[in-house]
């Protein structure tokens, strides 16, 4: 084995807190969408909005999963960085997903209710 497969390449300074600081950004709007979702949308409960709440909160848990990731020591690691990087952003697609299914679902939550 050679010694640069084992050796570990840290992060240029600044990368860590970068994506840190994306990370709880898009938590801090998911989090704020999931709110609007559950408590102020108008309209009754039904089983598709149910569904997109579900679907929300996937994404949501892979955030909160990615920040962990960020904040471990291993990460200033860069193997280990860029699988962070890989969680953030499968967890941003999921959520712009799950915003864009919530987003074809309110209309006919706002039509139940008139």
């Amino acid at each position: 084995m050679s010694n640069e497969a084992t050796e570990r390449q840290p992060l240029p300074n600044g990368y860590r807190q970068g994506i840190i600081t994306a990370i709880t950004v898009f938590i801090g709007f998911s989090l704020s969408f999931l709110q609007f979702w559950a408590f102020e949308a108008p309209g009754e409960w039904t089983p598709r909005s149910i569904a997109s709440l579900v679907v929300l909160l996937v994404p949501i848990g892979a955030q909160i999963n990615t920040l962990y990731r960020a904040l471990l020591v291993e990460d200033d690691d860069l193997a280990t960085y860029r699988t962070t990087v890989l969680w953030f952003v499968w967890s941003v697609v999921g959520m712009l997903l799950a915003v864009c299914l919530a987003a074809l679902i309110l209309p006919r939550l706002m039509a139940s209710n008139t």
